[in-house]
């Protein structure tokens, strides 16, 4: 069984027990988290629900496992022949989520 949801914009593709990290919420490190933005769930015996846009009453439950940061990115501009050189970077605040259960009505 797996699903389709949809977090802050973007959407992720999990099934239970999955891990899923996100941008930075606002939960605690043990807290739980239901989306309730399914936009697809497929179950064991080869059923595909699809939503417009959502699928209704369908939820996905998480734990959140931690928060922290992610991988140094560096931006770099250059124009060629003028002098011009900047070096920017920054790290994102993310979240990492334990994927509990997909319920379906």
């Amino acid at each position: 069984m797996y699903a389709i949801i949809e977090a802050q914009g973007h959407q992720y593709k999990v099934t239970p027990g999955s891990i899923l990290e996100v941008d930075r919420l606002k939960q605690e490190p043990g807290d739980e988290v239901v989306f309730e933005r399914v936009l697809l769930v497929a179950t064991e015996d080869g059923q595909v629900h699809v939503g417009a846009p959502v699928v209704e009453g369908a939820r996905v439950r998480a734990r959140v496992k931690e928060h922290f940061r992610g991988p140094k990115i560096l931006v770099f501009k250059y124009k060629p022949r003028k002098r011009y050189r900047r070096r920017r970077g920054h790290r994102s605040e993310l979240t990492r989520l334990v994927v509990e259960a997909i319920e379906m009505p």
